[in-house]
């Protein structure tokens, strides 16, 4: 019985791993399918800041003092005890696209299932966003750390998040999430 259950384990494991792999290259295209998936990703994007708005109070104007916004809709996290999300964003800047991108993340622990969930990555400083944009591939935590927003008792954006460099915004179904890490998930340029 135990070999049984650590060899599939193993296979979750290894399962994820090549998973992950494969999410983490950054596509290549161009015509009709590159302009499809930059139509889709930005309709995404929009949706995603429409209900970020309606739902949290004091993020519209948080996103307008922003350099730029990273924002990453219907990110997929699933697995079995280990984990992984994967999903696909834009970089806005002064409201209009200005970039593409991948972000994929792992976690090993109690993970059982599958959620979707719409990421938002705020730089507020001009020199926050250039090392952004100057990466070869940005993770979180070691290229830049992210203080995730939680909301305070008046039911608005905690204004002490507001004076990191680089703040993150994590909307579920059930509105915004308080207890996630930003750490760990790698962010590459896609070339669309």
């Amino acid at each position: 019985m135990k070999r049984n259950y650590f060899l599939a384990v193993i296979s979750v494991i290894a399962a994820t791993a090549l998973t992950l792999g494969a999410c983490t290259t950054t596509s290549s295209s161009t015509g009709p399918d590159a302009a499809s998936a930059r139509t889709e990703i930005d309709t995404g994007a929009a949706a995603a800041l429409s209900k970020l708005y309606a739902e949290v109070q004091g993020s519209k104007e948080m996103v307008s003092k922003a350099k730029g916004v990273l924002v990453i809709p219907r990110v997929v996290s699933a697995g079995l005890i280990v984990g992984g999300s994967r999903g696909q964003g834009e970089l806005l800047i002064d409201g209009r696209p200005s970039g593409y991108y991948s972000a994929t993340g792992a976690s090993v622990g109690v993970v059982v299932g599958a959620q979707s969930k719409d990421v938002f990555v705020l730089f507020m400083t001009n020199e926050a966003l250039t090392r952004f944009q100057a990466s070869r591939g940005w993770t979180a935590g070691v290229d830049g750390s992210v203080a995730l927003v939680k909301v305070g008792a008046s039911g608005s954006v905690d204004t002490e998040t507001a004076r990191h460099e680089v703040i993150g915004f994590v909307l579920s179904n059930g509105g915004l999430m308080a207890d996630l890490s930003f750490e760990g998930t790698k962010v590459s340029k896609l070339d669309l």
